[in-house]
């Protein structure tokens, strides 16, 4: 009937006020289908009160450090409740679904039947879109050495590097520009990255953060002449192309687009970036670029997305969709 509201599903969101969980919430609080239900303030580090909204909603979206999500998953006792956990504590678990629904042609499927859903990490999103095609198509051997490079946002580390950085003075805050990290090689998102690809060997990954609170550019550089087959740029753009062929959320560029953004382009100071990784700010979209030298040898394969968008928010919503059988776009 006109003007009567059906809710169809109950969220809790537990740890919604963190970075991710206070975009889900701004994404589902706009929809008319479902009802966030919330803890008491005062009572949200009662185990027990904790539990009673975590069994009592249709579905529960986790925004929580590693250990407190393996707590929270450990008092859920009712079968019917749905999973989607933004932590990288069941990103490789065999009997959870990576929520990747672009990922390949099953993955989809896999998600709608799962109670279980792991949101992807950021870096991993754009990493897993460029490289798992390339894997499958046989472009690129499961036990080629890869190297992933990629730029995000300071809101990508949390309340903690948002405050360091938006309050610039040190030393509470920094006036870094740019900080690369990771450095003992053996970051949180490796296992995903490798496992979700299918490849032999975990990637070189060279992450860093940039003076700007959101969106991310991750980047693998290839050497052609190097892979067995030795494809050339537009062989990689067609493998991209054909896999995410009517996808919503994932875009790849054409060829004649990665062409003219190659071309010099000079600004009054000199010569001006091309890509920038805000330009998907807000969105639950990726878009994916192959970029050639003019021998065809060499090879830069580029995701730009918003790390707070299809890299965890918008994801998380877009799994928790499909797991309630609703339109996967809604919200988004």
């Amino acid at each position: 009937m006109n003007g009567i509201l059906i809710v169809t599903h109950t969220i809790f969101i537990d740890g919604e006020a963190g970075t991710t969980g206070l975009q889900i919430r701004e994404r589902l609080e706009r929809r008319t289908d479902l009802e966030v239900i919330s803890i008491d303030p005062a009572r949200r580090k009662d185990a027990d009160a904790r539990a009673e909204l975590l069994n009592a909603a249709d579905a529960v979206v986790l925004c929580l450090p590693d250990d407190a999500s393996r707590e929270a998953v450990s008092l859920i006792t009712s079968n019917s409740v749905k999973v989607v956990d933004a932590s990288t504590a069941y990103r490789v678990a065999p009997d959870w679904a990576y929520g990747f629904a672009e990922m390949s042609p099953t993955q989809r499927a896999a998600i709608r039947s799962a109670t279980r859903v792991s949101n992807p990490g950021c870096y991993p999103t754009g990493f897993i879109a460029l490289v798992r095609p390339l894997v499958s198509a046989g472009l690129v051997p499961v036990d080629f050495p890869l190297t992933v490079n990629a730029i995000s946002g300071y809101s990508g580390g949390g309340k903690g590097l948002i405050a360091e950085f938006e309050t610039q003075t040190p030393p509470a805050g920094t006036d870094d520009a740019f900080r690369a990290y990771g450095m003992n090689l053996a970051h949180k998102h490796l296992p995903e990255m490798q496992i979700q690809t299918g490849l032999t060997h975990p990637p070189m990954f060279a992450p860093s953060v940039g003076r700007y609170a959101q969106g991310m550019l991750v980047e693998v550089p290839l050497q052609l002449w190097a892979l067995p087959g030795k494809p050339s740029p537009s062989d990689l753009q067609k493998a991209l192309a054909a896999a995410y062929v009517g996808e919503t959320f994932v875009e790849v560029a054409s060829a004649d687009e990665c062409s003219e953004l190659q071309k010099t382009r000079a600004g009054a100071s000199g010569y001006v970036q091309t890509l920038d990784p805000q330009a998907l700010n807000g969105t639950n979209r990726m878009r994916l670029f192959v970029f050639g030298n003019a021998a065809g040898t060499q090879a830069r394969l580029v995701a730009i997305l918003d790390n707070l968008g299809k890299g965890a928010s918008g994801a998380a919503v877009q799994n928790l969709n499909l797991m309630l059988g609703l339109d996967e776009a809604a919200g988004l």
